[in-house]
């Protein structure tokens, strides 16, 4: 599938392909597009199973799974900045975990069909590490990052920072009882909230390291060309264009924090003035404008 997207916007704009709702898939695809049914029919024979049945509806409990979701979400993300057509234009792309998969394809640095291929393995491998590490995670307001940090450090349990989200909001990431722990400790710190989440793991933390393994021989064996704008990528919360670094970073991702909140603040020291989010709902403008309430931001849409 040829690239999308062309570098001619003046204005820094940047395009964030956000993950954090699957629902809305109707409002988006139902199309007679050519391009979009390809699409549809390419993953479902890159996946080995009918997708779009479970999106549309007919296995709603299917959806669920993480084989399931994750490439449902990726499929949701692409398919909305391709109906954009050329109205599609950044000098900025980002994705926040998940969504980074999203962004690459966007910006032309993955084929339609690698990035889905990555997704699909990125999904079994994370499962298969949950099943072997019961774990979970834990969204932690009210608190300076370097509080946060300092209590995990001293629990003897594995307990990270996974995802910075904004100032103020952290998300940690760890083993089940190192979560009750850590909870319990932040809010005698003074946390407004330390409340765990309906997650199936650990995600970006050393719990994730056999999917982590098991995804580097994937990403070394995918073609990766050069991009039309730079990817702040999470590992970093920097632009990069080198497709060996990106490789390397999206190597590490899985078991690295999301820094989301540095690259927001990167963005906008590097001249970032417009975000349009690529996704249903508002949550990461929202997050932009917890670090800069004058940010012009906007969602895409049809």
């Amino acid at each position: 599938m040829e690239s999308f997207l062309k570098k001619t916007n003046p204005n820094k704009v940047k395009y964030i392909i956000n993950l954090h709702k699957v629902f809305i898939f109707s409002v988006y695809v139902i199309s007679s597009d050519g391009q979009t049914s390809l699409i549809y029919c390419l993953s479902n024979n890159i996946l080995g199973f009918s997708i779009t049945k479970i999106m549309f509806g007919e296995d709603a409990e299917a959806l669920k799974q993480t084989k399931v979701t994750q490439p449902a979400i990726f499929l949701h993300s692409v398919i909305l900045a391709k109906s954009l057509g050329y109205s599609f234009k950044a000098e900025m792309v980002a994705g926040h975990s998940l969504g980074e998969f999203s962004a690459l394809v966007a910006a032309g640095y993955l084929s339609f069909e690698d990035g889905l291929r990555l997704v699909s393995k990125r999904a079994i491998a994370m499962q298969k590490a949950c099943e072997q590490n019961p774990s979970t995670m834990a969204a932690v307001l009210g608190l300076e990052n370097e509080v946060v940090e300092n209590i995990c450090k001293e629990i003897k349990e594995v307990v990270v920072p996974a995802n910075y989200n904004c100032p103020g909001q952290l998300v940690i990431s760890g083993s089940n009882e190192g979560i009750d722990i850590a909870c319990e400790k932040l809010t005698e710190a003074g946390a407004r909230r330390a409340l765990k989440l309906p997650v199936g793991g650990a995600f970006h933390s050393p719990l994730m390291e056999p999917a982590r393994a098991e995804l580097e021989h994937a990403i070394d064996e995918t073609n990766f060309t050069l991009g039309i704008c730079p990817i702040y990528q999470n590992v970093t919360a920097t632009a990069i264009t080198n497709t060996e670094e990106i490789k390397e970073n999206l190597k590490n991702q899985l078991t690295a924090s999301v820094l989301w909140t540095q690259t927001m603040q990167q963005m906008i020291t590097d001249g970032l003035s417009s975000v349009i989010e690529v996704g249903p709902g508002k949550v990461l403008q929202g997050l932009f404008k917890k670090v800069d309430r004058k940010l012009d931001t906007q969602s895409a849409g049809l």
